[in-house]
């Protein structure tokens, strides 16, 4: 590949070397292997599942530990409402109120979503400021849902079409409605605050930054006086870096109309990165829109909090371990009891050739086994929702690892693969509890832990041009995918995801 003078610019501007985009382009050409499923993790077999009194002793056990450690809560946040509003700015562009009753819209379009939307948006949250911004301005009311939905998503309205999702207002309070930001400074508060001080991190665009701030001044105010709580929320955000450059279908870098070379967010696999800069004793992961109403708020802590006492539970371990790997000779027995609880508490797999190596062998593969960051992982039971899954799976290398799987990465036209796929019965929340030092507190380098293997090649189009963009591992696929992993079951009620605006009609975004 040949670069231009501007080329080097532009490469030097994003902080991108000539290696990775090579690297990158080399992976064009030889595409991405499917990922190997071994089978379905399920309960008792790679997912934990907990009785009531062991859920005590690991709350417990938490709360005792929170005093003394450090607490962060880190939120993907970067991600624009659009595709929320897809179905309403679709209503925008077919329906004209002039000229066709709604009732003959919905007769001609079938549009479910439209149906659910006007049935039940006297529950949005946003519902009463619209109202008073269109109030007197239409003549009928077919004109008065064309202008609701108008106002909303336009740039000359609220522009709610472009906002970031975490600035939207989701639940409505009677005197204030809340956005998902404000619902996370909430949530810190019920379990992730020390001494009455609580730590957020969120990553956001950058364009959104004077937004957040804002909002940040007005609800962090709001939420600190009612629950006696400070706050310290500091951003970051997708860095450019980070970007992948677009090929042709022949694997050419391709080129925008100016000359220059095209370069595509990565996907939310960049954030690990982002990741790698924070540190704390324990962080917790939890996406922006997945935020529920006041009742259920006790059940998401309570949920948060047995899986922050497990992971403690099992880095005390480890630590303890880990320490005696790098100390004195160890006999067989003791090398045994540390393979054992990798296997038996951390899903460890070891390759049947293991039991032949020397003691000294031995000993190098527990300490590379244990000394990784490790992630408890909230697995909800499949209901239909989208959403990677969590499956054992072999490598090139006839490693079998615990991993979270999104559908793409599965070779659907192989009956045996789609098989086990169908046999997923839990999904991945998004709902992670990390722990990412090591047992002489020294935090570990997380981006040794990726698998670039796990990325995505996806075809786009760019000016009507076709294009193969790059997406970098998922930041819980196979960003973690050589962390030690748990996975635990939660209750359905931590998982609420806010992926179309119909979604906030639910009963769990529902504060009365």
């Amino acid at each position: 590949m040949e670069l231009t003078e501007e080329d080097k610019k532009q490469l030097e501007k994003k902080g991108i070397s000539k290696a990775k985009v090579l690297g990158q382009i080399e992976t064009f050409k030889e595409g991405i292997p499917f990922v190997r499923l071994e089978k379905a993790a399920i309960v008792s077999d790679g997912i934990a599942k907990f009785s009531n009194t062991k859920e005590e002793v690991l709350i417990k056990k938490f709360e005792e530990a929170k005093k003394k450690i450090s607490l962060l809560k880190f939120v993907p946040a970067s991600g624009a409402a659009s595709r929320m509003f897809k179905a309403m700015f679709n209503f925008l562009d077919t329906y004209d109120p002039k000229t066709e009753k709604f009732e003959a819209y919905l007769d001609r379009t079938k549009d479910k979503d439209v149906k659910t939307f006007f049935e039940g948006y006297k529950k949005f949250a946003f519902y009463d400021i619209l109202q008073k911004r269109i109030a007197g301005k239409t003549k009928s009311k077919d004109e008065e849902k064309y202008l609701f939905v108008k106002e909303m998503l336009m740039p000359e309205g609220l522009n709610f079409g472009f906002y970031p999702k975490g600035l939207l207002f989701f639940h409505n309070y009677g005197k204030y409605s809340a956005t998902p930001f404000e619902e996370h400074l909430k949530e810190a508060v019920a379990y992730a605050q020390v001494n009455n001080q609580a730590n957020l991190h969120f990553t956001i665009s950058e364009q959104h930054g004077e937004m957040f701030n804002k909002e940040f001044k007005i609800a962090g105010e709001r939420v600190a006086k009612e629950t006696s709580t400070s706050f310290t929320v500091n951003y970051s955000f997708q860095k450019p870096s980070t970007d992948t450059i677009a090929v042709t279908l022949d694997n050419k870098p391709f080129r925008n109309s100016d000359g220059t070379l095209l370069f595509r967010p990565a996907g939310h696999g960049s954030l690990i990165e982002n990741l790698n800069e924070q540190d704390a004793d324990i962080i917790f992961i939890k996406n922006i829109d997945n935020v529920v109403a006041p009742r259920l708020a006790g059940e998401v802590a309570r949920s948060k909090k047995i899986l922050a006492g497990l992971l403690l539970e099992l880095q005390a371990k480890a630590f303890e371990y880990a320490e005696a790997l790098d100390g004195d000779k160890l006999s067989s027995e003791k090398l045994e009891t540390i393979k054992l609880f990798l296997e038996n508490d951390l899903n460890v797999r070891f390759l049947d050739k293991y039991n032949g190596f020397s003691i000294g062998q031995q000993i190098e593969i527990l300490k590379d086994k244990i000394n990784r960051p490790i992630r408890v992982c909230g697995m909800v039971k499949n209901e239909g929702e989208p959403g990677g899954g969590p499956f054992w799976i072999r490598d090139a290398h006839d490693h079998i690892s615990l991993q979270i799987i999104e559908s793409a990465q599965v070779d659907m036209s192989n009956p045996e693969q789609v098989e086990i796929l169908k046999n997923s019965t839990h999904f991945n929340p998004v709902d992670l509890v990390c722990g990412v030092r090591n047992y002489k507190g020294e935090k570990f380098n997380l981006l040794n832990f990726v698998d670039a293997k796990q990325g995505f090649i996806t075809q786009k189009t760019k000016e009507g041009k076709d294009l193969k963009a790059l997406e970098l591992p998922g930041l819980w696929n196979g960003a973690m995918a050589f962390w030690n992993t748990i996975f635990v079951e939660v209750p359905l009620a931590t998982f609420n995801p806010v992926k179309t605006v119909n979604d906030l009609l639910k009963p769990a975004h529902q504060v009365n």
